[in-house]
């Protein structure tokens, strides 16, 4: 594989540090829960000493909660360990500005641990594996995330301090592809498109969504760690972009009972030559056979291989309590582990025809860490290829209503199909498998303790 060319060198960068252009660089990781975390540098000083040598940073940022709060049961990462620190190494492939904020450009960095080896519960690691074990087969994984999210007409802070209640939708009503009702909001969506686009994403296009104030900005597909990369830079530039501009966006899986955001994942394969390898090879590149959607055994096994893990990896794919609030009935978010020719009733979705041809997974939200879905994904594939799975029929019909395997209806029982997984154990290693059920952990008793809004509204006068 060609080594990519960034989009800012660091030559490029020297030139615009000496030019007081750049003052700032920022160096950041994705965590469990898919946020950037990392440091702020003075220039000057990133290109002296840190560039080279890396930075370190506190590993309790892989083994805390939502609110970064400690927590116990992480092998890692714990009060007994001393809470010590692991590298942070710069990625110069990752090297970009930051339109959006003033003489600022921005890297992401892999973690490993004092001795050089990786740290294997970090998201891009998971995902770097299970690349590593697709090129052993001389294929790359190529990816389009769909990410949507909902605008409010507040602040973050309003909105923080109104307990998320009475805020107000940049769009009151359903403006699913309405052109009116987008360019109420284009001032904002503009400036996703450009500047993301100067961060160097590629901006297809911006479209309404169903819940009110809901959008949807597309970028064009890339390598696998490419697009994971992409994903984490706009879903925190957009919400500072936002921000900026006074106004707050959420990409949570389900903020009231209508539509919820999802982040639909686009996934073909290709092999050591660059030629897609998804299409059946007598069909390949033609628009004028008599199936153009016909399907190699490859793609039918890496397929099958989907259904076989989904129930295993849905922890991967929907990893918080509120995800599993998208999946419902008639919802456009699947509840039913089955597969369809451009069918939006079925978890896993195949589109396109030759060259274009791709399976879209449906499970994942707005909330999802792009670097573990995809990794899932690859490891689901690689499971059916290396057994050569059957692929069953497709649904033709409403896959809501058939006798389908149905994706996990909470967070438990997916934390406790990944925990009991032996698919999973082999594909990601019993220290993942930990990692990431522990988070799980955490995550279900600190809701079984909360007490919401609806048990008051419920039980305040009338219990």
């Amino acid at each position: 594989m060609a080594e990519r060319t960034p989009p800012l060198t660091v030559d490029a960068l020297r030139s615009l540090v000496a030019a007081g252009e750049i003052h700032t660089v920022v160096l950041a990781f994705t965590d469990m829960q898919g946020r950037l975390q990392g440091k702020r540098f003075a220039a000057p000083f990133f290109l002296d000493e840190v560039l080279a040598h890396g930075s370190e940073g506190c590993n309790y940022l892989l083994a805390v909660d939502i609110d970064l709060n400690t927590v116990d049961g992480y092998a890692m990462s714990s009060w007994e360990r001393g809470y010590g620190d692991f590298a942070m190494r710069p990625d110069p492939s990752t090297l970009r500005r930051v339109p959006w904020q003033d003489g600022t450009a921005l890297l992401l960095a892999d973690l490993a641990w004092e001795d050089g080896g990786p740290v294997a519960a970090s998201p891009r690691q998971i995902l770097r594996q299970q690349l590593d074990r697709l090129a052993e087969r001389g294929l790359t994984a190529h990816v389009g995330t769909e990410l949507e999210f909902l605008v409010f007409r507040d602040t973050y802070e309003r909105a923080w301090d109104s307990g998320y209640r009475g805020l107000t939708p940049a769009n009151q009503y359903n403006a699913d592809y309405s052109v009116l009702a987008t360019a109420r909001v284009e001032p904002l969506l503009r400036r996703l498109r450009t500047e993301m686009a100067g961060a160097g994403l590629t901006p297809e296009s911006a479209k309404g969504e169903c819940n009110l104030g809901q959008h949807e900005v597309v970028f064009r597909y890339d390598e696998a760690l490419t697009t994971c990369d992409q994903h984490s830079v706009y879903k925190t530039g957009a919400k500072e972009i936002a921000a900026q501009e006074g106004m707050a966006v959420t990409f949570m899986a389900k903020f009231d009972e209508r539509e919820g955001n999802s982040c639909h994942v686009h996934l073909s394969l290709r092999d050591r030559d660059g030629v897609p390898a998804m299409a059946d090879p007598a069909t390949h590149g033609s628009a004028h056979t008599s199936d153009p959607a016909a399907m190699s055994p490859l793609m039918r096994h890496f397929l099958a291989g989907q259904l076989a893990a989904l129930r295993d990896f849905a922890l991967l794919y929907a990893p918080n309590i509120n995800s599993y609030k998208r999946f419902r009935p008639g919802s456009f978010a699947p509840t039913a582990v089955a597969w369809g020719r451009d069918n939006r009733t079925c978890a896993l979705r195949v589109v396109g025809h030759g060259a274009s041809l791709r399976l879209e997974n449906r499970v994942p939200g707005g909330d999802v860490n792009p670097y573990l879905a995809v990794a899932a994904m690859v490891a689901a594939g690689l499971h059916g290829i290396e057994r050569e799975l059957e692929l069953p029929e497709p649904c033709t019909g409403n896959a809501y209503t058939e006798a389908y395997a149905q994706v996990p209806g909470s967070l438990r029982e997916a934390a406790a199909l990944w925990s009991d997984s032996a698919l999973a154990e082999a594909a990601f290693g019993a220290e993942v498998v930990a990692h990431y059920a522990n988070m799980a952990r955490v995550e279900q008793q600190q809701f079984d303790t909360a007490v919401t809004d609806w048990e008051r509204f419920r039980s305040f006068e009338r219990m």
